[in-house]
């Protein structure tokens, strides 16, 4: 049996619930699948993934001169937000602390009915930080608080989040995120989460898109974004992210001790001594790059709930079959 044999039998048997792989090495697609009537035009909401595009989008915005740098307070971009008494730490919190995921907040389980019912899910963030935690301790945050940088993306530049995303991101790597996702209830939230095909970024009654949740791509897409990433910056000639934002973005920022793994600006660092590192969402979803080995992985899923690891995956059977 064939490396690429036993990946492919491991993924149809434990991995049921992926819809796309793309594997590309020295620049090049070396191998493409797709499976649960999946095909290369298929998007997936990616999840967690967005994380990883948002902070894209932040390094561009700097490097374009919107933002000063990540050492400016959060609140420079929301002046007029009411702090109270006894909660001035938030006044201390940065864009690299929320970057690195070292913001306290106020809750111990996320408030996701307070949060979605809100008019407007930026200051519903703001207002759950701080809390008994201190800054520069790692704290996960999966939905609620991410959104904070969107709202910071918007301040700084003007233009909504997916209206600068096209600009300099998608439309560069022809990536095609067509307009903004906005639920009026509950159940077109939930229905969204196992919804097939959706094209679009989901963002709040305000127009603001989410940072941590809610963009949908292809595989494909994935692959490029990925790629982006290990050519430092530059997509056909044109130098879209500064290769010293990839860098500092993809090497330890901060720890999270609970998964024994690295984080960076919004990327989950994987191997230090080879600079692998990964946008990891919910359900599956993954871009994966390896500098040392020169190779970009994408994996779209359909989502199921505590879904396989992926990065077993890629590290046991993915990369070993296309490593010669």
């Amino acid at each position: 049996m064939t490396l690429k044999t036993q990946m492919e039998k491991i993924i149809h048997s434990s991995y049921r619930n992926i819809g796309g792989i793309v594997v590309r090495k020295e620049d090049k697609t070396v191998y493409e699948s797709y499976s649960n009537e999946c095909t290369q035009d298929s998007t997936f909401h990616v999840f967690s993934v967005t994380k990883s595009i948002m902070s894209m989008l932040i390094g561009m915005a700097i490097d374009e001169g919107y933002i000063e740098d990540i050492h400016q307070k959060v609140l420079d971009f929301f002046p007029d937000y009411p702090v109270k008494n006894g909660e001035k730490i938030i006044q201390s919190i940065t864009l690299k602390d929320m970057l690195t995921m070292t913001v306290p907040y106020k809750y111990k389980s996320e408030p996701y009915v307070t949060y979605f019912s809100s008019d407007d899910w930026v200051k519903a963030s703001i207002d759950l930080l701080g809390g008994k935690g201190k800054i520069g301790e790692f704290r996960y945050a999966p939905v609620i608080g991410p959104d904070i940088l969107s709202g910071i993306l918007v301040k700084a530049t003007g233009q909504s989040v997916l209206d600068f995303a096209k600009k300099h991101l998608f439309t560069p790597l022809e990536i095609q995120v067509e307009a903004n996702i906005v639920f009026h209830s509950e159940e077109e939230q939930k229905a969204f989460y196992h919804a097939r095909n959706v094209n679009g970024w989901v963002a709040d009654p305000q127009g603001v898109n989410t940072a941590g949740w809610g963009l949908n791509l292809t595989a494909t897409d994935m692959a490029k974004l990925g790629q982006l990433y290990l050519n430092e910056g530059v997509w056909k000639g044109r130098q879209l992210v500064s290769k010293e934002w990839i860098r500092e973005s993809a090497r330890e920022q901060s720890r999270c001790d609970q998964w024994e793994l690295s984080y960076g600006y919004l990327w989950w660092i994987i191997d230090a001594d080879e600079h692998a590192y990964a946008a990891l969402g919910d359900g599956g979803n993954m871009i994966y790059i390896n500098e040392k080995k020169n190779m970009v992985i994408s994996i779209a899923s359909l989502f199921v709930p505590h879904a396989q690891d992926r990065v077993k995956l890629i590290r046991e059977y993915i990369e070993p079959a296309f490593e010669g």
